[in-house]
């Protein structure tokens, strides 16, 4: 019988998948039968050829992100994630609706989150100080940073050390700048991992998890600015919201929408001024945006 040799996966490589197994970088097909493989995933392989593997079973995941695939259904973006790292700025203007919808998905697939302000270099808006005093009093960690000026870049490589994270944000907030500061070798590996699989250059849109200098892994994934509400229900929403969390199971009925239902002990908290009006406004903006069938 072939041995089953555990290996992490780096990059999907065209139809190929790249593991990693003992510092060696080997192309993977995968059997038919497993569900999609993402990156960060533990996965066992088994030597097909000599420089060529097959994936044989997908590891059990502790966390997996997903985004919306066709037909109403998802795919993975990447998996095992311990904290994802919403990266926002005052240019392009702050979409503080994508990340409320960012903060929701995390709650409910046991993620951490962390707040990136970059391009701190530009002047801040009382607007946006006002936001983020809300998302820090609800315990969020938020992270000032200039990559272009790699002002306290330091300071968010220390704490990425140990874990696997993941940068998200809305295009044009300098992700792929911050990447670079954190990665300043990221092309090099880039390669790297594409010689090794004889697989040719990677494409930009290229999900890729990469090893940190200091112990952690950051994974990249350019082409996914959005992974969307995906696979959420209405109630998973609302327990998306922190602040409405001990407020929930207060509700007169099991199946409160949080919306003019009698007895809703959110709407009851928003009239107190116990939550957020604008995070409350957003929270209703991201129902109407939800399918009409809930999970």
């Amino acid at each position: 019988m072939t041995a089953l040799l555990e290996g992490l996966v780096i990059a999907h490589l065209g139809q190929g998948i790249a593991v990693e197994y003992d510092h060696k970088i080997i192309l993977c097909q995968t059997l038919r039968r497993l569900d999609t493989i993402a990156v960060g995933d533990k996965v066992l392989w088994s030597l097909s050829s000599s420089d060529q593997g097959r994936i044989e079973e997908i590891l059990p995941r502790r966390s997996l992100l997903e985004r919306p695939s066709r037909n109403g259904k998802t795919r993975p973006v990447a998996a095992n994630i311990d904290t994802v790292f919403i990266v926002f700025a005052v240019e392009p203007n702050c979409d503080f609706l994508l990340i409320d919808q960012y903060l929701a998905v995390c709650e409910n697939r046991n993620i951490d989150v962390a707040l990136v302000l970059n391009k701190t270099d530009l002047p801040q808006t009382a607007i946006i100080e006002k936001e983020l005093l809300d998302y820090k009093k609800l315990g969020y960690p938020l992270y000032r940073v200039s990559a272009l000026g790699s002002s306290n870049i330091d300071e968010l490589k220390n704490v990425l050390k140990g874990q696997v994270s993941m940068l998200a944000g809305q295009s044009g907030v300098g992700k792929s700048s911050l990447t670079n500061a954190i990665i300043p070798d990221k092309d090099i590996k880039t390669n790297t991992v594409s010689a090794t699989t004889k697989h040719g250059r990677h494409t930009t849109t290229a999900t890729t998890l990469y090893h940190l200098t200091d112990g952690g892994y950051l994974i990249d994934s350019p082409g996914v600015a959005i992974f969307g509400l995906a696979g959420l229900s209405e109630h998973q929403l609302a327990y998306g919201y922190r602040e409405f969390q001990t407020h929930i199971d207060n509700c007169q009925f099991n199946d409160c929408r949080h919306l003019k239902d009698k007895g809703c002990a959110v709407v009851t908290a928003v009239d107190n001024g116990d939550i957020s009006k604008t995070r409350y406004d957003r929270f209703l903006k991201l129902r109407e945006k939800m399918p009409v069938t809930f999970i």
